[in-house]
């Protein structure tokens, strides 16, 4: 997983500020950098006596965003959660000079254990696949359990109005990357479908409002399970870590199951990926047996959290979790149409604004034709 270093930093000066700050690491240092972490690039670290650890930090350069890449709030969650029963890496420094290495850094603990892009765990045993994902999703329970001021985080987000937040910081970005115009033709990225419905549907019937620490991006690939056992060693990537509704980390953790429904005449990027066919779970079933059901899944983690969840709150959250995914995709539309992005990837990345909000409105509707009456969720 860790290859050559694609971004060089000063291992001399490095070096020099692990030596005084973490002597527990042993120099000199042997670098490389691994192919995840695309946001803050991240590095393998071993000493001399082979012990491996991780370093993150933020990317060189201007950075767009002010509330991106900051590692000082992944190392602050992380040492929170050391002590709770939240398996997290052990966190051993933080530096935000940037006279070491040219931007604020941390390092962890490496976590020797087993990381799985596809959501099926293909290679393993039905009863593992299903311990499995079951302890992925026990594990988001015990994350969502914790009070952020037990462990000392109550200053690290909002104790309320997420959904709210989260519709105002997207509405600004849809609005202003659907007015961005294609360098050659001049033609405007263009609004999502359904948008004005969409904001008058999320700023009604919102879920009961919740508050918990949230990872941001909690998935099967941001997961280290043990080498041999079926369970959750470590989770990784706490970028978009803060305190906020708890449906928000769940819709994105069973999303594999709501993107596999997409219609086969819309872009596939995500859909093909998912671990379910376009339309049909059987043949996928036969293939990965344990697999969990989505509902099993969510039974899951009603078990671990402690309260039910109505259907139509999940409905809800799932549906602007799909229009949030839009707006992203917008963004990566717009990047192109600047030339900001410049990859045949990122044209097809940005087409697939449309079928998620179209997916998203499918479920408003649900939403709205249980509460007429004229339909069950």
């Amino acid at each position: 997983m860790a290859g050559a270093v694609r971004q060089p930093i000063d291992q001399e000066k490095l070096e020099r500020y692990l030596e005084k700050h973490a002597p527990e690491l042993k120099t000199p240092l042997e670098l490389k950098q691994f192919g995840f972490g695309q946001s803050n690039p991240t590095y393998q670290v071993t000493d001399t006596t082979q012990q491996r650890y991780v370093l993150r930090k933020k990317p060189p350069g201007k950075l767009l965003s002010k509330t991106a890449h900051q590692v000082d709030r992944e190392f602050r969650i992380i040492h929170a959660l050391e002590k709770t029963d939240v398996p997290v890496p052990r966190a051993i420094c933080l530096s935000e000079d940037d006279s070491i290495i040219g931007t604020s850094f941390y390092v962890m603990e490496f976590l020797d254990g087993r990381m799985f892009e596809n959501p099926c765990f293909p290679g393993v045993s039905e009863a593992e696949r299903k311990a499995m994902w079951r302890d992925a999703v026990t594990t988001l329970g015990k994350l969502h359990r914790i009070r952020p001021k037990d462990v000392d985080l109550e200053s690290f987000g909002r104790s309320s109005g997420f959904y709210n937040r989260q519709l105002k910081t997207f509405t600004r970005l849809a609005e202003s990357q659907a007015a961005a115009k294609d360098q050659d033709s001049g033609e405007e990225v263009g609004q999502l479908p359904h948008f004005n419905d969409f904001l008058e549907f999320f700023q009604g019937s919102q879920p009961q409002d919740r508050s918990t620490l949230v990872h941001g991006d909690y998935k099967i690939d941001n997961l280290v399970f043990h080498k041999t056992e079926p369970r959750v060693i470590g989770i990784l990537d706490w970028e978009m870590a803060t305190v906020g509704h708890p449906y928000a980390d769940l819709c994105n953790l069973v999303s594999p199951w709501t993107i596999s429904q997409a219609t086969p005449s819309w872009p596939r990027i995500h859909a093909d990926t998912a671990f379910l066919p376009p339309s049909h779970s059987k043949s996928t079933a036969s293939q990965y047996p344990g697999l969990p059901t989505k509902e099993e899944a969510v039974a899951y983690y009603e078990e671990a959290v402690g309260f039910k969840i109505p259907a139509r709150e999940l409905i809800w959250a799932t549906s602007f979790a799909l229009f949030r995914d839009s707006i992203i995709f917008q963004g990566i539309a717009a990047r192109y149409a600047t030339r900001q992005a410049s990859s045949e990837k990122a044209v097809a990345y940005g087409r697939e604004r449309g079928p998620f909000a179209e997916m998203a409105f499918e479920m408003v509707k649900k939403v709205r034709e249980a509460a007429s009456g004229s339909s069950k969720l």
